[in-house]
């Protein structure tokens, strides 16, 4: 991609969550001594962060990584509405690292809204006004490309996370300094909130409680109508979104996939029916998250496991074993 652009991103816990020790699908991975734990479960997620409230997630902020040639690019995890890294990243941060790539992860948006997040997601984020939040992630590229000497980003965000760096990359000079952007159920064309955004004043009421960014999700805002306009993505980056049908957060569902040449919609149902995480689970579900580091090197794509995996949680079949695979 540098060469295309070469003028130039509670007891049930302990029952549900997963040790997965990420798998290899690439050249360089991190070695047995430099691995992370990789737990596989919200729950789990959401008892780290009120433990270790804004802390940055395993495997992350490591300001002396140097990429490898493997992974030539930083990846820059981009949490979601009223959620903060150390909840959103606290399965992908460790899994990425593991890898091989060099990862960080930062909080944006706060300080707007009434404060009321996820259980355990204090200090909340993603709550300011999403054009500021995107000069903030600007910022922070920025200082990554500075650290680590590289020329570009992949960009892995859940929600809002998956939506905002549209901005920077559309209107900020983001499309030079990113290769790759990830969305896990971006709010790509806003949410009608299952239809209680058609009701008068629940917009306004939404925003009150949550910040100004609910009000530039919903599905008829005039930020996503610029945004949107004059084509969906720009040139020079790939877009990867991964969606579930269970979705009850972006809603329709569909209103998080994207159209133009250089996007991959993928719905995490599609060959695995069994599959039911949600809006919150699939920054937590291990098929997500294969689907991720897939769109991150395709060249060393692996099969996305299929197994059962409950809204919320995101924990598998095998949430009570090591991960062998």
């Amino acid at each position: 991609m540098a060469d295309r652009k070469s003028h130039r991103w509670c007891g049930a816990v302990a029952a549900v969550a997963a040790v997965t020790a990420a798998t290899s699908v690439a050249p360089a991975v991190a070695s047995e001594q430099e691995r992370h734990q990789v737990l596989n479960s919200g729950l789990a997620s959401l008892l780290n962060a009120t433990a270790r409230p804004g802390a940055a997630p395993g495997g992350a902020n490591d300001w002396s990584c140097v990429p490898a040639p493997e992974h030539p690019e930083p990846v820059v995890l981009v949490h979601g509405t009223v959620e903060n890294m150390t909840y959103n990243g606290y399965s992908l941060a460790p899994r990425l690292a593991n890898e091989g790539y060099c990862v960080f992860a930062f909080n944006y948006g706060q300080g707007t809204g009434l404060g009321v997040g996820l259980p355990g997601a204090y200090p909340t984020g993603g709550t300011a006004p999403i054009a500021a939040s995107a000069e903030q992630l600007s910022g922070f590229v920025d200082s990554v490309l500075a650290a680590t000497g590289a020329d570009e980003v992949d960009l892995v965000g859940h929600s809002q996370g998956g939506m905002m760096p549209r901005q920077y990359l559309k209107f900020l000079g983001g499309a030079e300094k990113v290769d790759k952007l990830v969305g896990l159920s971006p709010s790509n064309h806003g949410t009608d909130v299952d239809g209680l955004a058609l009701l008068p004043g629940v917009p306004q009421l939404l925003q009150s409680g949550l910040g100004d960014s609910v009000r530039d999700q919903m599905h008829d805002s005039e930020f996503l109508a610029e945004l949107n306009a004059g084509g969906e993505t720009v040139p020079g980056v790939d877009y990867t979104v991964i969606q579930t049908r269970y979705d009850e957060i972006v809603t329709p569902h569909t209103s998080a996939f994207l159209d133009g040449p250089n996007v991959n919609n993928i719905l995490l149902q599609d060959g695995c029916e069994v599959n039911a995480t949600d809006h919150l689970g699939i920054s937590f579900d291990r098929r997500a998250e294969q689907f991720v580091v897939n769109a991150l090197d395709p060249e060393h794509a692996a099969e996305p496991p299929c197994e059962p995996s409950p809204p919320i949680n995101g924990a598998t079949k095998d949430a009570m074993a090591a991960d062998h695979r």
